[in-house]
């Protein structure tokens, strides 16, 4: 049997079980700790690419930041456990259930789900921030909807829920090109956390 890649938060060592996905500023993998299995949790690696849209100082304090500020504005977001400075990895729980990405794919979404983040969005909006509404950043877990990325910006209105995010909520055709575009590298069965 293949020995399992390990990797270390802080010098304390987790298994990877598999890679998650990759979003605009790193890989999330899902990995069990060693000296407490069956715990899953969520590892972050962060990276530093090019990205005309997307400019960071320093992404860890970004990451960090932009949880406490959602944390405190009562968002639905998995907790964050530890932080790697050296190594740029975040280690957060895992929210397990299906992607609202999925659920789109499937036909599974319900308009509860969309209640859910047209409220969150109206009440980020009050307080001038966007987050990322793009599908693959939120997961159901017991019929409540996670964020489970930590990107927010300031609010511009075509990057809001209504203006940009509705687009990929449901199979409309800017969901199905996306779909068209990059199914060969999505991988299903959990989010990106």
């Amino acid at each position: 049997m293949e020995k399992s890649k390990t990797m270390t938060v802080n010098g304390t060592p987790y298994d990877v079980i598999r890679l998650l996905g990759r979003g605009n500023g790193g890989y999330s993998f899902l990995v069990q700790s060693q000296t407490h299995p069956p715990t899953r949790y969520v590892l972050k690696q962060i990276y530093y690419g090019p990205y005309d849209y997307y400019q960071y100082a320093n992404k860890m304090q970004s990451e960090i930041q932009n949880y406490r500020k959602l944390r405190e504005l009562g968002v639905k977001l998995p907790s964050l456990f530890d932080v790697d400075l050296e190594r740029d990895r975040i280690l957060k729980e895992y929210i397990d259930g299906p992607t609202v990405y999925e659920l789109v794919l499937a036909d599974q979404m319900r308009d509860d789900y969309l209640d859910q983040i047209r409220a969150l969005a109206k009440r980020l909006a009050a307080k001038r921030l966007n987050i990322n509404y793009f599908p693959t950043n939120f997961v159901v877990e017991n019929d409540v909807v996670h964020y489970i990325d930590f990107e927010c910006k300031p609010y511009k209105d075509t990057w809001d829920f209504e203006h940009w995010g509705v687009k990929y909520w449901s199979k409309t055709p800017e969901f199905l090109m996306y779909v068209a575009e990059h199914a060969p590298q999505l991988s299903l069965g959990g989010g990106e956390n």
